[in-house]
């Protein structure tokens, strides 16, 4: 660890003291939102004290095994203490460098999830479906809700398009990454002579929680219209003009909603969403300006980037910005078994935020 990074450690642990102090305060309690927010602020410095601590530890532990070596009968565990110490050093090392990789604010909170049909006709459309069959199925493995806002189903099955709100602690975390153009390679139904043939859909992660960007909507920027309903909700929704669709003229983004039985209430969900979508556009062109090397592009990330291939015959799944990440367990990750994809590339993300550290160090 570089000496830049070790004095950020230390200063973070300051910083911990510093708000025990602080909570300690009669006047601090008095204020509850100020109280909540250091309360807040405190739980996420802990694992930085108890790390330094620990590491204190070992290397007193590391000191007293190497005095050791001076006695003959000794000398052998001496050798294996001295082992373990270096070893517990290392750990402690990287956990607390992972300590330093700065925490997105939207982690814990839901998101939206938008799958569209890409190049590929009935079958684009079929594997959208069965990529947002794939998510649910995740989603309810995390114990999240699901519950889709609007879908726009396919001739022959799937989805040309189909959006659906995730609501669950820590959502966004999981499926960031999953932003971008998924490929599929199989042989359509339809074939007749068995031809492998190659399509996409695009999946786009919006978070919920909009973190520390606030975005103004002027309401004169609105174009609002309504329609009536098409989806669930018996005779209603054939009588009621409940739907509604908001344009955001000056960005051109357009959301819509449809699922509730009032107008009121559908607004209410449509500007929920648009003001997502705002957050996530200006998340992106600052992601972009920090960072343009970076392979692992978090939700904002480009819709047309390939990230990951389908390949049926073969059971085989590529995620192509993570050298040597290739799975056959196809069957199962369609399940929802997404844990080993997710896992490894929250992995790449944090080694290359922690790379961006050291350099900068």
């Amino acid at each position: 660890m570089t000496p830049t990074l070790r004095r950020k450690l230390e200063a973070l642990a300051e910083r911990r003291e510093e708000i025990e102090r602080l909570l300690a305060d009669p006047s601090t309690v008095e204020d509850a939102a100020r109280y909540r927010g250091l309360m807040r602020e405190f739980s996420q410095l802990e694992p930085i004290a108890t790390g330094l601590a620990a590491e204190r530890q070992a290397r007193e532990d590391l000191a007293a095994a190497e005095a050791m070596r001076g006695d003959p009968e000794l000398a052998e565990l001496a050798d294996e203490e001295i082992a373990a110490a270096q070893a517990r050093l290392v750990e402690l090392d990287a956990e607390l460098m992972a300590q330093l990789v700065p925490k997105d604010a939207r982690d814990d909170g839901g998101l939206y999830l938008e799958v569209r049909a890409g190049t590929g006709g009935d079958e684009a459309a079929i594997f959208a479906g069965d990529l947002f069959r794939m998510y649910s199925r995740y989603a309810e493995r995390q114990g999240w809700r699901i519950e889709v806002e609007s879908a726009n189903p396919g001739e022959h099955g799937g989805f040309r398009e189909v959006i659906a709100r995730v609501d669950g602690h820590g959502a966004y975390s999981k499926l960031k990454f999953e932003s971008g153009t998924h490929r599929v390679q199989r042989v359509p139904e339809t074939e007749s002579q068995g031809r492998i043939h190659t399509s996409a859909a695009t999946v786009a992660i919006i978070a919920e929680d909009t973190g520390d960007i606030d975005v103004e909507i002027n309401p004169a920027d609105l174009k609002v219209d309504t329609f009536r309903s098409s989806g669930a909700g018996g005779q209603h929704v054939n009588k009621t003009e409940s739907a509604i669709r908001i344009t955001h003229v000056p960005s051109g983004v357009v959301v819509e909603s449809q699922t509730e039985r009032s107008q009121h209430a559908n607004r209410d969900k449509a500007m929920k969403r648009l003001k997502a979508m705002l957050v996530e556009s200006e998340t992106a062109k600052r992601e972009a300006a920090q960072a343009q090397d970076r392979k692992l592009q978090v939700g904002s990330g480009d819709r047309s980037q390939r990230i990951r291939t389908y390949n049926f015959p073969q059971g085989r799944i590529t995620d192509h910005r993570v050298e040597g990440l290739t799975l056959y367990d196809l069957p199962n990750v369609l399940e929802g078994d997404l844990d080993a994809l997710i896992d490894r590339l929250a992995r790449e993300h944090q080694a290359d935020e922690l790379a961006r550290l050291t350099q900068g160090g």
